[in-house]
């Protein structure tokens, strides 16, 4: 059985206060309080211990937690971690507890459903996204702005956990090939990686894994790796203060310009202007 939240989205939820925190040394732990409303957790270094008053988790890097108003929470272990977190409220006040295993709202009743606790697909893609809406808090006051912007968030969470593309219905063996491709090339984006080395690695022929990758992606191996590679890349320029020579080196280019190219190609922005348009995140330490 899964626990989970069901939310009406065909308004945006209301949001009440965003940031990041960060543990200022290794003997933190979670205050003790009674939530008003729903808290979003999105731990993106070490783990955070804490409780909702039955039930202790355990919320490492890339997973997230979610808990509803009137939780009794409270940190039970010390960590060193950090976390975007997110409060907000549904203006229907409605929402229930459901089995989320129990079958999936249909897309036209504008519902999602968001298990209380889960591992994200893709944690650089929810950090941006968590920055970009603290920059707009920071920088625009436009309440309804920002509720949108939370509602993305949310819909951005339920999609990576349940979103299916009908383009993978292939062949066993084939899928789980593209599959361990894809693990590969997250594993491995901070090195110089080319097509010829993932046919090596899996011991198959360069086209072949071309053609394979294509039909099942929708797009090139070498255009899927570039992509992966500048998805690091927003991740490390919103959510890290490395200047650009740093981020290129740790996405395998010897060459700050060829990566400065590469991103600009792919995400229309230079790495400085990505960086600089959504600069103003909230940090807290306590």
């Amino acid at each position: 059985m899964m626990i989970a939240y069901e939310l009406s989205v065909d308004t945006p939820v209301e949001l009440a206060i965003t940031g990041k925190f960060v543990a200022p040394d290794a003997n933190w732990i979670h205050l003790s309080r009674t939530l008003m409303d729903y808290e979003l957790m999105v731990v993106t270094e070490g783990v955070l211990y804490l409780a909702d008053g039955s039930q202790q988790f355990t919320v490492a890097e890339g997973e997230y937690l979610l808990l509803p108003p009137s939780t009794q929470q409270y940190g039970y272990k010390v960590s060193s971690c950090s976390f975007y977190w997110l409060h907000f409220s549904s203006k229907e006040q409605n929402v229930v507890t459901v089995d989320a295993t129990g079958g999936l709202p249909r897309k036209e009743d504008q519902k999602i459903i968001l298990p209380r606790y889960g591992k994200l697909k893709s944690l650089e893609k929810m950090i941006v996204m968590m920055k970009q809406l603290q920059d707009s808090v920071r920088s625009y006051d436009m309440s309804s702005l920002n509720n949108y912007m939370s509602t993305v968030i949310l819909c951005e969470l339920y999609n990576q956990l349940f979103h299916t593309d009908s383009i993978m219905v292939k062949k066993t063996r084939q899928e789980q090939l593209y599959h361990d491709i894809v693990d590969y090339i997250k594993w491995n984006r901070g090195e110089p990686v080319r097509v010829s080395q993932i046919a090596e690695v899996f011991g198959y022929n360069e086209k072949y894994l071309s053609h394979l990758f294509s039909s099942i992606a929708g797009v090139s191996l070498k255009q899927y790796i570039l992509q992966q590679k500048m998805e690091l890349a927003k991740y490390l320029l919103t959510d890290t203060n490395q200047n650009i020579s740093e981020v290129s080196v740790k996405l395998g280019y010897t060459d700050s310009h060829n990566f400065m190219k590469a991103f600009k190609k792919i995400v229309g922005l230079t790495p400085s202007d990505f960086r600089n348009a959504y600069a103003k995140r909230l940090l807290f330490y306590e």
